[in-house]
């Protein structure tokens, strides 16, 4: 048994991960309900799976795949109704047409679904990849670019220069654009 496993603590998640399961899940579907009923559904099911954890990773690192799924899974599911809702058929009765059955197009409810599905999966590589920068250049990436903090409050959180910021900044998003590149495109 790994480390990791045998720290398993499903009992402290709530505490110490909802916070960022739910910023995490907010910026890819954009509705804070769902948000929440999303995680909460990561945390059944990680409590459910929760022998079948390797430790090969860490436990937020595996609620975080865990959650990922449910993302995906959402917008599978939502796009799977759209494709059944898009044609009727309808049968019309009239004096020129003498019991026709007509085709008619349904407005699609979402025409962005498979766009929002492409940017869940996109935002979930990016995430991905700021796990494995070096941390101090993931700290100032999620402030500056997500957080959208100043760059005078960025300085005296880290204790850092502007000039140490800037070259955080550049080196975060070099390494984000090549893992990026390997990893997505």
């Amino acid at each position: 048994m790994t480390a990791a496993k045998a720290n398993l603590r499903p009992e402290l998640w709530v505490d110490k991960y909802s916070d960022y399961l739910f910023n995490y899940t907010i910026s890819r579907v954009n509705d804070r309900d769902l948000a929440k009923d999303l995680v909460a559904e990561t945390f059944l099911a990680g409590l459910k799976s929760k022998d079948k954890f390797k430790g090969d990773a860490t436990e937020k690192t595996w609620l975080v795949a865990i959650l990922k799924h449910k993302i995906i899974d959402f917008y599978r599911k939502k796009n799977s109704k759209k494709g059944k809702a898009e044609v009727r058929m309808n049968y019309v009765n009239s004096d020129d047409q003498q019991g026709n059955w007509l085709e008619e197009r349904v407005q699609n409810d979402d025409p962005n679904a498979d766009q929002n599905l492409e940017n869940s999966e996109l935002g979930s590589a990016i995430y991905d990849c700021i796990e494995l920068l070096n941390p101090q250049h993931a700290a100032v990436f999620k402030m500056k670019n997500i957080l959208e903090y100043d760059n005078e409050v960025i300085c005296n959180e880290l204790g850092i220069t502007t000039s140490n910021l800037w070259v955080s900044i550049h080196r975060a998003k070099k390494q984000l654009a090549d893992c990026l590149g390997s990893n997505w495109f």
